[in-house]
């Protein structure tokens, strides 16, 4: 499995006057510090970071993450901290973006997922949204189910309105 960054900072541009804009921005500045991680360390490091920065972000509702203490927490140099404000990594995270969306299109937003299509290319999908982690025998089938819909030739999309608000479960320790 490989992480990929999509900022929302990019796909959306949200007008900074918006109360969307501060939220943008740091979760952009976290990609930053994710690919200052990647690039120095490779792929190894990049899952438990995300799951620390997603667990401040999602379940301690802090979007104000203190990079160096996130980074310490899963043993990374807290050094990367400083590429929370250096917008040389924007040249990385953009064509990484891009290339998420080249396989989904615009109109989408995150997650997105991408498999090999067995050509030598890659297929992607949107996807899933969900509002609990199935697990078990329940997770199998959505991933199934998922993995069909992507490489159904014309398949383009399965929607419902969204009846609840996301349940992040108990915080992981």
């Amino acid at each position: 499995m490989r992480w990929r960054p999509i900022s929302l900072l990019f796909k959306n541009n949200p007008d900074p006057q918006s109360p969307y804009y501060g939220r943008v921005v740091s979760t952009h500045k976290m990609l930053r510090v994710m690919e200052s991680v990647r690039a120095a360390e490779g792929e190894g490091p990049i899952q438990a970071l995300y799951w620390e920065m997603a667990t401040r972000v999602h379940h301690d509702k802090n979007v104000d993450v203190p990079m160096a203490e996130v980074l310490t927490a899963v043993g990374l140099d807290p050094a990367h901290a400083a590429a929370f404000d250096d917008e040389s990594w924007d040249d990385v995270i953009r064509p990484a973006h891009d290339d998420g969306l080249s396989l989904v299109g615009n109109d989408v937003g995150t997650p997105i997922i991408a498999i090999p299509d067995g050509n030598g290319g890659r297929i992607g999908i949107f996807g899933p949204v969900i509002t609990r982690v199935p697990t078990g025998e329940q997770a199998l089938q959505l991933w199934d189910g998922m993995i069909a819909c992507m490489t159904v030739p014309g398949f383009w999309e399965l929607k419902r309105t969204r009846t609840e608000s996301p349940e992040v479960g108990p915080r992981p320790v």
